[in-house]
């Protein structure tokens, strides 16, 4: 077996060369209707007729005016049952053939016109024998012999042998087989290379012992593909190592400076200076736990899922986030509730990802916000408008990085920690979703989110 790629196709292409041209000069030798020597019994047969025509020519007194009468009956009268023989003259007369089958006989006799070397060839259902010589006083005829052919090849065979392109595309096709299981070869362990590299892609870091066979090319290739998902692997785990280690160091501080405020405020009472500590301590929480949870879900190899509906997936989003509007003294509408809509993911993730967008817009809108739903044979389109300051068109692509900031109308002193964007974006693309932001007709941001449907 050859392990090496270039040697493989190298190899595999001059053999297939090799045949198709073996194939396109080889073939027509096999033609049934290519001339060939006669066999010694066809030659002794020939040689007796020839003998029984001469004595015939010569018991039969020639005549100048009825000449060709006498060759008619000594060939008719010689001629084997079933067959017919045909004289040809001298001056290239031929005695004995019909009109129509003048061509044949012409062909056939430019082709052998040598007595001590007869031969035959088929020409569809007839014959061709000859030629062999008669003496008739001081003339020399040629004698041959047309009889019924013994097999014949179906027209498909001859129109085949008759048409060289044709041959060739035959010829292409039966090496077609051939190319077939060299593309199939090759592109085996691409299809196994890109699998691989699409679980990469979903945050699947796993190594693929399986991508390190075959040809050496794309042995090497499957080598370095899984030191890289080992190199990549312990980068993750060395990243959130630090995340989580980072977290729990900034908690204990953190802890501690809410157990002083409470001390402050039992022995001081209750301040502007202790209400902003509390406040910054609060938000410097929920940075934490933001944090967290978009580290664990960005490098997460894989999302437990399920068929879930939409309509009791999100149900209890939207009622809180209704009953957070009024609360806020803002208007939560939904233009068109989400219906029994099948879709296959993590019931927790999506779930976080329309809460995180819907609190975004009561977080940065004045008064109004609208939530809708809508479906079609290949997805879920959720769109949520509000009538806030907006955010840039440069700005739109990046606001889902975590911690990037627009400008002072989406600030912090809104109360976000810049996070719950990165996260959506994080959840969607791990069901195969895509995010967006846009203009609103409210005058503020429109987040558009796109999941696909469970296709049956």
């Amino acid at each position: 077996m050859i392990n090496s790629l270039t040697a493989r196709i190298f190899a595999i292409f001059w053999f297939t060369l090799a045949l198709v041209l073996m194939l396109v000069l080889m073939v027509p030798k096999l033609d049934s209707r290519q001339i060939t020597p006669l066999l010694d019994n066809e030659q002794r047969q020939g040689l007796m007729i020839e003998q029984h025509v001469e004595a015939e020519l010569a018991t039969d007194p020639a005549n100048d005016l009825m000449w060709w009468r006498r060759l008619f009956r000594a060939i008719d009268k010689w001629a084997p049952p079933g067959q017919r023989l045909l004289l040809v003259t001298s001056e290239g007369r031929v005695i004995g053939a019909q009109r129509n089958e003048m061509q044949i006989v012409r062909n056939f006799i430019g082709q052998s016109d040598n007595s001590d070397r007869p031969k035959k060839k088929k020409y569809g259902r007839v014959e061709m024998v000859g030629p062999f010589s008669v003496r008739d006083g001081e003339d020399n005829y040629q004698l041959y012999l047309m009889r019924p052919a013994s097999s014949s090849q179906s027209d498909f065979i001859n129109l085949m042998f008759d048409r060289p392109l044709l041959l060739l595309i035959v010829t292409m096709l039966i090496s077609a087989p051939l190319l077939l299981w060299l593309a199939w070869s090759l592109a085996k362990p691409a299809r196994k290379l890109k699998n691989a590299a699409d679980d990469v892609a979903r945050g699947n870091l796993k190594q693929h012992p399986e991508l390190e066979a075959g040809p050496q090319e794309f042995l090497a290739t499957g080598a370095s593909f899984n030191q890289m998902v080992s190199a990549l692997e312990r980068m993750v785990t060395a990243q959130q190592r630090l995340i989580s280690d980072i977290s729990h160091e900034l908690r204990t501080p953190l802890t501690r400076l809410q157990l002083a405020t409470a001390l402050m405020r039992r022995r001081h009472g209750e301040g502007k200076e202790l209400q902003r500590i509390e406040n910054e301590a609060q938000r410097l929480d929920g940075m934490i736990n933001d944090l967290l949870v978009l580290s664990r879900s960005q490098h997460k190899n894989e999302l437990s899922r399920e068929t879930l509906k939409a309509h009791e997936l999100w149900a209890g989003v939207i009622d809180d986030a209704q009953f957070e509007a009024e609360q806020m003294g803002k208007t939560l509408e939904v233009t068109s509730p989400p219906g029994p809509w099948k879709l296959i993911g993590n019931a927790a993730a999506l779930d976080s990802a329309l809460e995180n967008i819907v609190r975004n817009a009561l977080r940065y809108s004045n008064h109004h916000i609208v939530l809708n739903f809508a479906h079609d044979n290949e997805g879920i389109t959720i769109t949520v408008d509000d009538d806030g300051p907006g955010v840039s068109e440069e700005d739109r692509e990046q606001i889902f990085r975590p911690f990037y900031r627009t400008d002072e109308a989406r600030d912090r002193e809104s109360g976000g920690t810049g996070l719950g964007l990165a996260i959506v974006d994080t959840a969607v693309q791990q069901h195969r979703g895509k995010v967006k932001a846009e203009d609103s007709p409210l005058g503020g941001l429109r987040l558009i989110i796109w999941l696909p449907l469970h296709q049956r």
